[in-house]
């Protein structure tokens, strides 16, 4: 097999068989295959596309060419959950902690945020203590004694998609459906659950800013999993609005404790209900709506508040903090960002949101970058709301005060007025399975 000839045949728009996207992969992560190379096959997908059976295909190669992690040590059927990544989504902190107190089990890898978007992994290190890089064992023994744990991606998980995402980041093929669909899958085949649940966003704060979009990714994924032999299903869900009020590391651990308390922000209370009872329903505990019933006894009665201190105490965290988030360590420097015109939110930049967060320190700018976790941002005002002249928006939190200028800034230019009122559109925009689609 010629990598030349490979080119020319996917530049033709023909379909590559599984030998030679195996043997593509192979050589690529052995090196014998070099960058401009396996560019000019990138470019050659994002132009010519990628059949079903192609990107099954390769999101398999990809996903065998480093550990397969073995979850059969834990007891039961194991669920995992993906999102596509968003502005103050922290809902793996919700939702794993009210699965396990259904009865299923969540062995969740998890990763760091970069970016304008956050990481589960940065915020449960805002915890004191928090430990998320355990020892496989310690993982298992945590699952099946709690039934979730969630920790930092370890090991040699699908080196393949780390090489080729690196060559897609500077190449400019960073947005082709089957590349993202293969990079995505292939961390979550190797990461072992039964069943995957992919909460794929849509809007500005989203990597698919449509739709239509979004759904064309999710039914590729769903394809995938299911192939490989895995239950899968996915929910496009909105991205358009910041999720919840919180925007930052502790601010949003602070949050998704209130939603596990029941007094948590109206919207991420309902997309964590309807992304729990999905989770559950993969896992065969109902219907979606008896899985529904399931999720609001969960938190009704407290057993999914008591999952997340338990998961804390048993991976080393400091639980106090969750009992009393009084205890958090808060930024020494606050500021109000108050609106200069009156007038209905018509819509927010949510990618904005995030990048002031970011400047204040909730982020990074880059791999090396550090995060303070104390600072964030605290949403007073979203989409649809009516505000006054000189009413508050938001609640900026660092640990510089210089910093507040810029974000200041950011976030005001993400906020665009209308004098006529706004409606929302709905949290849940579809729902896709291997057996089509169904839009809300």
């Amino acid at each position: 097999m010629r990598m030349y000839d490979l080119i020319t045949k996917k530049k033709h728009g023909e379909e590559l068989t599984r030998d030679e996207i195996s043997e593509m992969i192979r050589g690529y992560v052995n090196g014998e295959i070099p960058d401009y190379q396996m560019s000019a096959m990138l470019m050659a997908i994002c132009f010519q596309g990628m059949t079903e059976k192609e990107t099954a295909d390769l999101t398999i190669e990809m996903a065998h060419s480093g550990d397969m992690v073995d979850l059969s040590a834990i007891k039961g059927i194991k669920v995992d959950k993906h999102s596509t990544g968003g502005v103050g989504d922290k809902t793996t902190l919700v939702i794993g902690p009210i699965v396990a107190a259904c009865g299923v089990k969540v062995a969740k890898m998890s990763g760091r945020g970069l970016g304008h978007t956050g990481g589960t992994v940065d915020k449960l290190e805002s915890i004191p203590g928090m430990q998320v890089a355990l020892k496989q064992e310690q993982f298992f023994e945590i699952v099946n004694k709690v039934g979730v744990s969630v920790v930092g991606q370890s090991g040699n998980l699908a080196p393949a998609d780390k090489k080729l995402y690196a060559l897609r980041d500077v190449t400019a093929t960073v947005d082709s459906i089957p590349l993202i669909s293969s990079s995505i899958m292939s961390k979550k085949l190797a990461a072992g659950s039964d069943c995957i649940l992919l909460d794929v966003k849509t809007g500005s704060g989203a990597f698919m800013r449509t739709v239509e979009d979004s759904i064309a990714l999710a039914q590729r994924m769903v394809a995938i999993g299911e192939h490989a032999g895995r239950n899968t299903m996915a929910v496009i869900t909105d991205m358009d609005i910041p999720l919840g009020h919180a925007i930052g590391n502790s601010l949003e651990v602070m949050e998704a404790i209130e939603t596990l308390q029941g007094h948590g922000p109206k919207d991420l209370t309902e997309v964590c209900k309807i992304l729990a009872a999905n989770m559950l329903y993969l896992a065969k505990k109902g219907t979606v709506e008896e899985c529904e019933q399931l999720v609001k006894e969960a938190v009704e009665n407290g057993a999914a508040f008591k999952k997340l201190v338990e998961m804390v105490e048993a991976q080393g965290g400091d639980s106090s903090v969750i009992q009393d988030t009084g205890k958090f360590r808060k930024a020494p420097y606050q500021y109000e960002v108050k609106s200069a015109r009156e007038g209905y939110i018509r819509h927010m930049d949510t990618e904005q949101c995030g990048v002031a967060s970011m400047v204040l320190g909730a982020g990074r700018e880059t791999k090396d970058s550090s995060i303070d976790y104390s600072a964030g941002i605290v949403l007073k005002k979203k989409t649809g709301e009516f505000v006054k002249c000189g009413e508050v928006l938001a609640v900026l939190y660092a640990s510089k005060e210089e910093l507040f200028q810029k974000a200041e800034k950011i976030l005001t230019n993400a906020y665009s007025f209308s004098e006529e009122p706004v409606r929302n559109r709905p949290l849940v925009l579809a729902k896709v399975s291997s057996g089509g689609v169904e839009k809300y």
